[in-house]
């Protein structure tokens, strides 16, 4: 009966009973939470006299767009010494909360400049240099889970063939395995007077170093002269140091990573009907299938 309550109950009045049971002295000073914006959203930040803190809610929603909270806690919990990214405050599903970290989002600018560059790049590296964590990524699997949940209206044949040539196409040879980010932008690195951290960790996992910076590339649509600036630094830092190869190798991850962000595009057009998701696809079925237009394809 209490569990039935409780999943009645709104995700800020779910949160709001696990603060008030896990931090009584917050709850005796007070707090204050409100949504975080963001892509997916699903985030509130706690706002107390004792300090600040981010919640991070893991909705069906939010499980169908490949985030699992235990295994974003188990990597956080991983990198905890590297001060790579938040702390861990308290893990309970359906919640996890981690500190709150006080900085200024990358600009744009500043994510392309030489200094910026040379910052994430020494990041990466470090990161890169760890113990996988234990949670590998299963490319075809994600294609699976997200397949599922596209809008079948908007099937088309060219996309059917090309899912399955997806699925049937040999993944490539990992260069070097290390626990990866997967989702590197402006927006998720935080200039603080500690240096650059990392924030949003729901999609980290095992990989390719390679496909982590073929994920960088494409999700920030880096021109080959600023492609070629950040493996340069990268490898500098402690990345991959035969350069050729690893170019190689970005390049054959490419078309993964292309696939893998039409699918999630889909998916969170299928739960929002928001037209910018459907935008973002387009260029990626051009690229991918050479569908400029299909008439078939609902918008």
């Amino acid at each position: 009966m209490r569990s039935k309550i409780k999943a009645e109950l709104s995700p800020e009045n779910q949160l709001q009973q696990l603060i008030e049971q896990h931090y009584p002295a917050v709850k005796t000073a007070g707090f204050h939470l409100s949504p975080v914006a963001g892509l997916t959203g699903e985030s509130w930040k706690i706002v107390s006299p004792a300090g600040n803190m981010l919640a991070r809610h893991q909705s069906r929603e939010r499980r169908h767009s490949g985030v699992e909270r235990q295994r974003e806690h188990a990597i956080l919990r991983h990198i905890e010494r590297q001060s790579l990214g938040p702390c861990v405050r308290l893990s309970s599903p359906p919640w996890l909360l981690v500190e709150w970290i006080a900085g200024t989002p990358l600009s744009n600018a500043a994510f392309v400049s030489a200094v910026g560059q040379k910052a994430l790049s020494q990041s990466l590296a470090r990161l890169h240099l760890l113990k996988p964590s234990g949670y590998p990524l299963d490319l075809r699997r994600q294609f699976t889970r997200y397949w599922q949940h596209v809008d079948r209206r908007r099937l088309t044949p060219c996309w059917l063939a090309l899912h399955q040539k997806m699925m049937r196409r040999k993944l490539p040879v990992p260069l070097k395995m290390a626990l990866l980010h997967m989702d590197i932008h402006a927006g998720n690195l935080l200039e603080t007077e500690t240096g650059l951290r990392i924030i949003d960790w729901e999609y980290a996992a095992d990989g390719d170093t390679a496909l982590e910076i073929a994920a960088l590339v494409r999700g920030n649509g880096l021109d080959p002269h600023h492609q070629d600036t950040f493996i340069r630094e990268y490898a500098k830092a402690g990345g991959y140091q035969d350069l050729s190869l690893f170019r190689q190798q970005v390049k054959r991850w490419l078309p993964w990573v292309d696939y893998l962000m039409l699918l999630w595009f889909e998916v969170r057009w299928a739960q929002t009907a928001d037209k910018k998701y459907s935008e973002w696809a387009q260029p990626l079925r051009v690229r991918l299938f050479g569908c400029v237009h299909d008439e078939h394809v609902k918008t």
